[in-house]
């Protein structure tokens, strides 16, 4: 299968914290950064750099002209047509495009996504690559599997960082890995019984997989999937038993929410030990009363801490294996994702001064 590509599009108008956060993000999703001008920044991600300019690695060109594309190619440059289609006749024009043999044909369907999409991956497959403009994960998704061979790529446009992740996950990108820390285990206390959630998701996962969780947004503990052998109960590779429906769950690159608040069809991260993330849909949650454990650790002189359901099955994952909840004690080392600053529904602001104890 070829590989699709991702190009981001980077508006002139996001500055400062929120353009460093996407083009950090892109440097290691992307293949190419789309833009009006050329700046240091842009050149500093290490992308090739695509826009009208004649200094860019590929020059777009808004009009089909066979001569000027010829003279493009012919200095050694890549050449994208760019095309928005409206109506009948600008389908056709951008199938003409492609007879001229650009590198690219970038299309921007305003109204009618499908159909015509349709009829240009019939037309243009085979002469130049495909590239879809689109704006949420959701057109990428139809984007790349419309007719299913699918655009070759899609340009995103987008001033979201999450956006960005969940479009290289459906592409498939390589994706930046999640920070885990060995935190050291200073407490294991017993409590009564409470409402916990189990997340039963549509996917597999294995051994040194599962979700991120915890009591305070800075500090989520890694708690693996149900993929062991036990004699009392089979496995459930698709479930983590996530624990009190209070706690974090980290979601999306950069966002937590409660797990009372999941449900099916929703979203959640799925982490390996080594910092690996993909995405799950969730089917099913579970929320049920049950014996609950609480657990702390210490990192840099601060404890954290988080609820799970005491039994066997749950189990903290480790740089070697994991700690069933129930054989954990002092001194034992687990994986966490630590963070800085305070949430606000969920997004880290890490102007805000929040104090969770």
């Amino acid at each position: 299968m070829t590989t699709k590509e991702l190009w981001i599009k980077i508006d002139k108008t996001i500055h400062g914290d929120l353009r460093s956060r996407i083009l950090g993000i892109a440097s290691k999703v992307c293949d190419v950064i789309y833009t009006d001008e050329i700046s240091e920044d842009l050149k500093d991600t290490g992308l090739k750099i695509a826009t009208k300019n004649k200094e860019a690695d590929i020059i777009v060109i808004e009009e089909a002209e066979p001569r000027k594309i010829e003279d493009t190619k012919s200095k050694g440059k890549k050449v994208a047509i760019r095309v928005i289609i409206k109506g009948k006749e600008d389908e056709e024009n951008a199938i003409k495009a492609a007879s001229s043999l650009p590198d690219y044909v970038i299309v921007d369907c305003l109204d009618w996504k499908i159909i015509p999409l349709e009829n240009l991956i019939a037309n243009v497959r085979g002469k130049s690559r495909l590239l879809a403009e689109v704006s949420t994960t959701e057109e990428a998704k139809i984007a790349i599997e419309t007719l299913e061979l699918g655009a070759d790529g899609v340009v995103l446009k987008t001033s979201d960082p999450e956006e960005l992740i969940k479009t290289a996950i459906i592409l498939k990108k390589h994706l930046p890995k999640i920070e885990l820390t060995p935190i050291k285990i200073v407490n294991v206390k017993t409590l009564g019984a409470g409402a916990r959630a189990c997340i039963d998701t549509c996917d597999i996962m294995k051994a040194g997989e599962g979700m991120l969780v915890g009591c305070q947004s800075a500090c989520l503990f890694l708690v693996e999937a149900e993929v062991h052998e036990n004699p009392f109960v089979q496995p459930r590779p698709f479930r983590v038993n996530a624990g009190a429906i209070s706690l974090y769950a980290l979601c999306s690159f950069e966002k937590t929410r409660y797990l009372s608040e999941l449900k099916a069809g929703d979203n959640v991260l799925i982490v390996d030990r080594e910092g690996n993330m993909r995405t799950a849909y969730i089917s099913r949650v579970k929320i049920e009363w049950r014996p609950l454990v609480l657990i702390e650790a210490e990192h840099e002189g601060k404890i954290f801490k988080t609820i799970l359901q005491n039994a066997e099955t749950i189990r903290l994952i480790n740089q070697e294996g994991s700690i069933p909840v129930t054989e954990l004690k002092k001194g034992d080392i687990v994986l966490a994702h630590i963070s800085e600053g305070g949430r606000h529904f969920g997004t880290l602001v890490k102007e805000e001064k929040v104090v969770e104890i």
